[in-house]
């Protein structure tokens, strides 16, 4: 019986992955006020949300889909096989929840599974990938997702900032701290927590220490990178992304190095310039 994947938009996964793999993807909502909602990825790309953004007076919100949504996916999937939804971390959204009712909605199927990401934007993606590669092979739905929730307890995800006004706007740094910060010009350097959130790791001055105490943390956190495959995530940083790929290709060897763009989800508090790298 074949499995089809499911995902949300809190997934940072290229489209051409999408249509490799014949990912299902939910979309989250984003809204600059309550006339201008969208559909993220449907309605609106993520460099048309990095502009918006950017004009925006205000901070977007992003919006968890409902559990209708994921039942309308579900339903259909599950009359060609298996189903295995992999979601965006319940401890940044409510989207792990919707799923889960969903699938109460529909009685529970025994063929349809959900498992929570504990992370987002490329860490998400990597897990969706390695499942729709697996599910390509054969796998058991049960055996998929054992193999799959192991992984996620393996991936790793450190995420950096270079500006600190979207954390400022979105009221998780204070207006004077955020000030302090850039005259310092200080750069966050976060990771995910084992209960699927964001915890501050370091603090470091200037751009380019940043990213270099990054590699060295990715050694220092995962061992040998040679067999890995890493997945980077930026706002409107694509050359800094490329050329940070080339330094982890460089020392590191990886199996590959995705690069892609930052959605709205993880893009809403990261700002510009914000970068994700998962392993």
């Amino acid at each position: 019986m074949s499995i089809q994947i499911i995902t949300d938009s809190g997934a940072d996964i290229p489209q051409e992955h999408l249509d490799a793999y014949g990912i299902k993807m939910v979309p989250l909502e984003v809204s600059f006020g309550p006339e201008e909602i969208y559909l993220d990825r449907v309605t609106i790309s993520a460099e048309e949300f990095w502009r918006r953004m950017e004009s925006s007076p205000s901070l977007p919100k992003t919006s968890q889909p409902s559990p209708q949504q994921f039942v309308e996916v579900f339903r259909q999937a599950l009359t060609r096989g298996s189903v295995f939804c992999v979601s965006l971390s319940s401890g940044l959204s409510g989207t792990y929840q919707s799923a889960c009712m969903a699938a109460k909605m529909l009685g529970h199927p025994k063929h349809l599974k959900v498992l929570d990401s504990l992370n987002g934007s490329v860490g998400q993606a990597l897990l969706v990938i390695r499942a729709a590669q697996l599910a390509g092979e054969g796998i058991s739905l049960s055996r998929l997702v054992e193999t799959i929730t192991s992984y996620r307890d393996r991936v790793t995800t450190i995420i950096t900032l270079n500006t600190l006004e979207n954390i400022v706007r979105g009221g998780r740094l204070s207006r004077i701290q955020g000030m302090m910060g850039n005259i310092l010009d200080i750069k966050l350097i976060m990771r995910n927590s084992r209960d699927g959130k964001v915890e501050l790791l370091e603090k470091v001055r200037g751009r380019k220490n940043a990213l270099a105490r990054i590699l060295r943390l990715m050694q220092e956190m995962g061992g040998d990178l040679s067999g890995k495959i890493i997945g980077i995530s930026h706002l409107d940083c694509l050359q800094e992304a490329l050329e940070f790929k080339r330094q982890l290709i460089e020392r590191y060897s990886p199996k590959d190095v995705m690069v892609c763009p930052m959605g709205s989800t993880m893009g809403t508090y990261a700002g510009k310039g914000g970068m994700i790298i998962s392993f």
